[in-house]
């Protein structure tokens, strides 16, 4: 009877863990916001690369002459654009040349195909990926000290207006420097609001805004205007140290400027590039500034306007935004002031541009977002809907005026090195030219790479005495320099370089130059003298080559500038990448490829069942490449 009137056993509590305690709303926020930007990084850069892989394996001629002199260098020749030619300062981007570099010596550039994709576009175009996430992540901590809980949007809008960008897209997936420009324009700018977050300017961050600087400026001349951001900034602050923070950034980068062009002038000879001589690059008037509105007029009025308004009302109000907005268009200011200061670019969709693009699209980014944080929901979505039908506006007129580009897009290398490398070294073989006989010839940078003729460049970017003449506006010492010094072989001239040059049909014909193929007002041209057995050599030279690059100049408007395969390697036939790479001239093709022609020996003419055609290019476009990382100059 006890038992049964013993008391009940409490009850037994549930097992610990059976149950998962929740999460606090504060550690999922941290956790969304340690993971937001990166995600918003990565995001903005694949949506970038999209827009990049519709170039294809497209890399601009001018680049390939910072390829050529990197092939130069990681050989032992110097800074050559081949072998056998004197020192000159043909590029203008060494740090870029020497990211390239960097990419031979691991093996990874300038060696051979990855997936079937030549190196020569593959890496550089990775480099650029690469640069634009770098880019992207600086917006990111720029956006950190405005606005903690919305950088990942501020993030996300600026890769979507830089992806919708096309000058942006195109040049930095060029071979160009341009993504690395871009890059260390937006450091600049993280740096700055570094700098303007603190209590008083600080003397590290101000060291590191001078040594950006200083590779701004070895990556592009003009980069050298962001030497003056960093002073201003802090001076500006008006705080107690400002002038030491200024004189040590300053200090810095002249330190290191200077001490670069000392080198310059000791392996040069000179105190500028000789890129710069050539282009009479002259102290700029105020007309000629006022063309930094024509980057406003490319971007759409609509959505410059509406975005300069949202930035008018964050610099009306106090807080951190007001400050980082400020900041910001400091080197703003400065590279749309360097973009008017620079000559007229005779390449599209402003390729000098891609600083002002970051920058801009960073301040619009950072503005609107600003804006909408602190409205109320209809103003909010009043301002969505503007920024939705201004971007609609300004993206049509941008694609308008990309339109040219992308039926054809600017001067290819692939089209180059078909084009004149290998056609000029056919010309060589079928007329029996000497060894070493030099062509003349303005586009330079595919014909480096595949060509086994001396190169003279026409357009004097290579070429000091050519440089001279044009810095000097004398004609005749040009065609002086060429018809009578260094009496090229072959010599090709079209477009405008026909007039600039002086080299015209007539001139050609008086210094003992025959035509090989006519195009417009210029062509391809032969000195009489060089040709075994004359005429008859060069009259069957005119019949191969009609027919032949008549059908190249058709690939070449039908096939959007030959965007597809450019071969495996690029180099002269029988050098000693080729012999490596156990292929005749060392590239690769394709199935329908054919050799590249041997060395011209001595003899009488080779009848019609013994030529070699050029290699033409591929006529069966290639799918587009989408820029990937994996382990093309003249500007």
């Amino acid at each position: 009877m006890k038992i049964l009137n013993r008391p009940s056993a409490p009850p037994t509590p549930a097992v610990p863990g059976a149950r998962r305690p929740a999460v606090p709303s504060g550690a999922r926020s941290r956790t969304w916001a340690a993971w937001a930007v990166p995600l918003a990084v990565l995001g903005s850069t694949a949506l970038v690369a999209v827009r990049a892989a519709a170039l294809g394996q497209w890399i601009v001629d001018d680049a390939a002459v910072t390829f050529a002199y990197v092939r130069s260098v990681g050989e032992g020749l110097g800074p050559v654009q081949q072998a056998g030619a004197a020192p000159v300062e043909g590029y203008s981007n060494p740090a870029w040349l020497a990211l390239l570099l960097a990419g031979r010596v691991l093996g990874l550039f300038d060696h051979g195909a990855w997936f079937g994709v030549s190196d020569l576009a593959l890496f550089p175009k990775g480099l650029a990926l690469l640069c634009v996430a770098g880019t992207l992540a600086c917006v990111g901590g720029a956006a950190r000290a405005a606005l903690p809980a919305r950088a990942w949007l501020v993030v996300l809008g600026t890769g979507g207006l830089l992806a919708a960008n096309e000058s942006y897209v195109v040049w930095c997936f060029s071979g160009l420097e341009n993504s690395l420009y871009g890059l260390l324009t937006a450091a600049m700018g993280l740096l700055l609001v570094r700098v303007a977050g603190r209590g008083g300017p600080a003397s590290g961050a101000a060291c590191g805004a001078g040594a950006v600087a200083l590779l701004a400026a070895l990556t592009r001349p003009d980069g050298a205007v962001l030497a003056a951001a960093c002073p201003l900034t802090v001076l500006l602050l008006r705080r107690r140290g400002a002038l030491r923070a200024a004189l040590l950034g300053t200090g810095v980068f002249a330190a290191g400027y200077g001490a670069f062009l000392l080198w310059r002038h000791a392996v040069f000879g000179r105190w500028v590039p000789n890129t710069a001589v050539a282009k009479s690059q002259a102290p700029p008037s105020f007309a000629e500034l006022s063309k930094a509105g024509e980057l406003l007029t490319y971007a759409g009025w609509p959505v410059t306007l509406l975005c300069a308004a949202c930035a008018g009302l964050v610099l009306g109000r106090r807080g951190p935004a007001r400050r980082v907005v400020a900041v910001l268009s400091v080197p703003l200011a400065l590279t749309l002031l360097a973009y008017g200061a620079l000559a007229p670019d005779w390449m599209p969709l402003h390729r000098f541009a891609t600083p002002v693009w970051v920058l801009g699209s960073a301040v619009a980014a950072l503005a609107v977002t600003a804006v909408a944080n602190g409205a109320r929901p209809r103003t909010r979505a009043l301002l969505c809907c503007a920024v939705a039908g201004a971007l609609a506006l300004s993206l049509a007129g941008q694609a308008a005026r990309g339109a040219g580009f992308r039926r054809e897009p600017t001067l290819s290398m692939c089209w180059v090195a078909d084009r004149y490398g290998r056609t000029f070294d056919a010309y060589a073989t079928r007329l029996a030219l000497r060894p070493g006989a030099t062509a003349a010839l303005p586009d330079l940078g595919g014909t480096l790479l595949t060509s086994r003729l001396r190169v003279l460049d026409l357009a004097g970017l290579t070429d000091r005495a050519i440089a001279d003449a044009y810095a000097a506006h004398d004609k005749a010492a040009l065609t002086h320099h060429v018809l009578d010094e260094v009496r090229p072989a072959l010599v090709h001239t079209h477009g405008p370089w026909t007039p600039k040059t002086g080299l015209t049909q007539a001139r050609l014909a008086a210094a003992g130059y025959a035509p090989l193929y006519r195009e417009g007002d210029g062509g391809d041209y032969v000195l009489v003298s060089a040709v075994p057995a004359g005429a008859p050599r060069i009259a069957e030279a005119r019949a191969w080559a009609g027919p032949r690059l008549d059908r190249m100049n058709r690939q070449k408007h039908e096939h959007r500038g030959h965007l597809g395969d450019c071969g495996a390697r690029l180099v002269p036939p029988g050098g000693p990448e080729s012999a490596r790479s156990g292929r005749p001239g060392g590239t690769s093709r394709g199935p329908d490829a054919l050799p590249a022609p041997p060395r011209p020996t001595p003899g009488p003419a080779p009848g019609p069942t013994h030529a070699h055609p050029i290699p033409l290019a591929t006529p069966r476009p290639a799918a587009p490449v989408v820029p990937v990382v994996v382990h093309g100059g003249r500007s």
